[in-house]
């Protein structure tokens, strides 16, 4: 039987913009809040994937049509500008999905200065000025809630992307930090970790039967832990069912740890 999902009362209408929307755990999150009636707005550079995704969206015949704006997210003043984009074609934003990140593989003798930052830089650096840009939309509107999407990678102790999971550890920090300072506002800021998703990229690029098999072993629940699944978690942050729910970080990886 297919899933039976919960519907939100509270995010329809609701303004959402999300990072990386274009495909894998992203494309999911965008599909997701689409099909509870929320307007979306999303940024990536991979325009098929996008428009793919829109299309989907469209074919479930939902209420709103996402919205996508092609950036780099390495060019800070292009989601700047993506940001106050959404906000003009779509009304105030108080929901805010960081969910962009590039987990390429890479040896820690092979790390240069340059591509350190480029690490950071892919999968941290935009988070922190993606809430700088909308979060005063949810200070005005006196509710919001910002959930940054991290990675279990550095709780594995993974030592095949260092770079990356250096990266990820941090955005609890970002998480724990902008809780205190927008909780008086009525702002939630949230975390939260996916383990293994099979999304197309993982599949295309990492997966192998042992690699698969050790998750099996591990999860508690032995199956693949789908997007739209992982996706729940972040819709019930959104919504006002999540509001006592801040600076927390929450785990969607079947039971792995």
């Amino acid at each position: 039987m297919p899933a039976q999902y919960a519907r939100y009362p509270s995010l329809v209408d609701r303004t959402v913009f999300i990072t990386g929307g274009a495909d894998g755990i992203g494309s999911a999150l965008v599909e997701q809040f689409a099909r509870q009636g929320s307007r979306v707005a999303f940024v990536d550079k991979n325009v098929p994937y996008a428009q793919a995704t829109i299309q989907r969206c469209t074919d479930a015949g939902v209420a709103h049509a996402p919205l996508f704006y092609e950036v780099d997210l390495l060019d800070i003043e292009a989601l700047k500008a993506a940001c106050a984009a959404a906000v003009r074609d779509l009304g105030s934003v108080t929901v805010l999905v960081n969910n962009a990140a590039n987990d390429d593989r890479h040896e820690w003798q092979d790390v240069t200065p340059e591509y350190f930052d480029n690490r950071i830089n892919t999968n941290l650096r935009h988070y922190f000025f993606a809430i700088q840009a909308l979060a005063p939309q949810m200070i005005a509107a006196a509710h919001g809630s910002v959930i940054n999407i991290g990675s279990s990678s550095y709780m594995m102790q993974e030592d095949f992307f260092p770079g990356y999971a250096i990266a990820k550890s941090a955005v609890e920090g970002i998480t724990r930090t902008m809780a205190r300072t927008f909780g008086p506002h009525g702002v939630r800021v949230n975390t939260v970790l996916p383990g293994w998703v099979p999304t197309e990229r993982q599949l295309t690029k990492w997966w192998s039967p042992e690699g698969e098999a050790g998750t099996m072993r591990d999860q508690a629940i032995k199956r693949r832990i789908l997007p739209e699944e992982f996706a729940q978690m972040v819709l019930f942050l959104a919504a006002d069912d999540g509001a006592a729910c801040t600076a927390q970080q929450f785990m969607v990886d079947g039971g792995r740890f």
